[in-house]
């Protein structure tokens, strides 16, 4: 389960709660966040590590805060390989880091230059590759995702593609220098046995193929969209949507956090102290009346705009959503 959106709106909060309730129903939960700018141990009110860790006794709950410069030292292939399998010195003998030879057509220009130094997104990338290693991880059921702001994730999702023409592009140099590389073992006297450097090119591929059918598949992935009761928000989470479609990646529920409403209006039959609810009154307050018109303007886009999928409302609470009872406050507006 992922949850994604702009920066602000509460996917961690979100994240937390889901975690939350479900490890207190018994089911082995991983929560990771790949927000470089982490919060996760502010809303769970508990030190995460960097690694999967349970960090509660009385219930199976686990969490880990990615690195994103530690998850880059380790690579796609973890600590030892680099991310695409040690092309490195290809990179340098096509140009390095100048890219300072010429391609043989224009499809492979500046493909040296990436191959000699850091590959663009590669923080994602190592991001992801440790995701993957969570959903193989078998003391989890179930694993819950903090994602970054919606520019980061976009970046996210769209490795597969990236890394597959990569892939493809590798594969066709190659074949293009691999009568030269061997011209040049046999002038130099290099061996016949050393090992090929994109031996782990098939790797590389399976993972991609893993990634996006992992992502793909509704059985497997529930990505959910969080929003705030404002216009401009309701706008981005719109596009958002556009793009998972695009990715063929279902969004079944959108989540509009700080909605100025009881929490009975959205949790009903559930039992939550009345002490974290403050309802405002439009007819007392001027304030209150504006912002409400505004929520409900941007709350009836919301609902035009996502007819057919899942609409859930978490109430504006009047104290900080910081620790266990006020995550299951949320925890209840989600079910």
């Amino acid at each position: 389960m992922l949850y994604g959106g702009k920066g602000g709106v509460g996917k961690t909060t979100m994240a937390a709660a889901t975690a939350l309730a479900s490890a207190a129903g018994g089911v082995r939960t991983l929560v990771v966040s790949t927000d470089p700018a982490h919060s996760l141990s502010d809303t769970l009110d508990a030190d995460i590590p960097s690694e999967p860790a349970r960090i509660r006794e009385d219930v199976p709950l686990y969490a880990a805060e990615i690195d994103p410069d530690d998850a880059m030292e380790e690579g796609m292939f973890g600590a030892d390989g680099d991310l695409l399998g040690g092309l490195g010195e290809m990179g340098e003998l096509m140009g390095g880091a100048d890219g300072a030879a010429g391609s043989a057509d224009a499809d492979d220009e500046g493909l040296g230059s990436l191959l000699g130094g850091p590959m663009p997104g590669a923080d994602e990338a190592a991001a992801m590759r440790q995701l993957l290693e969570y959903l193989d991880d078998p003391r989890f059921d179930r694993v819950v995702v903090d994602t970054a702001p919606t520019g980061h994730t976009l970046r996210l999702l769209q490795l597969p593609e990236i890394m597959d023409s990569m892939v493809g592009r590798v594969m066709k140099l190659r074949q293009r220098f691999s009568g030269m590389m061997d011209g040049l073992k046999g002038m130099f006297g290099g061996a016949d046995d050393e090992a090929d450097p994109t031996a782990d090119l098939d790797e590389l591929q399976a993972r991609i193929e893993r990634l996006r059918s992992v992502l793909r598949d509704p059985t497997q992935t529930d990505f959910r969209v969080v929003t705030v009761p404002e216009e401009m928000s309701v706008v981005e989470s719109e596009r958002l949507v556009a793009r998972l479609d695009e990715f063929q990646i279902p969004v079944n529920t959108l989540v509009v956090n700080r909605v100025m409403e009881g929490v009975g209006d959205v949790a009903s039959g559930v039992d939550v102290e009345s002490s974290w609810i403050v309802e405002p009154n439009p007819d007392t307050c001027e304030f209150c009346a504006r912002r409400w018109e505004v929520q409900q303007n941007a709350l009836r886009r919301a609902t035009d705009l996502f007819r057919g999928r899942d609409v859930k409302r978490v109430p504006l609470l009047a104290n900080e959503v910081r620790g266990e009872a006020a995550l299951r406050v949320v925890a209840a507006c989600l079910r």
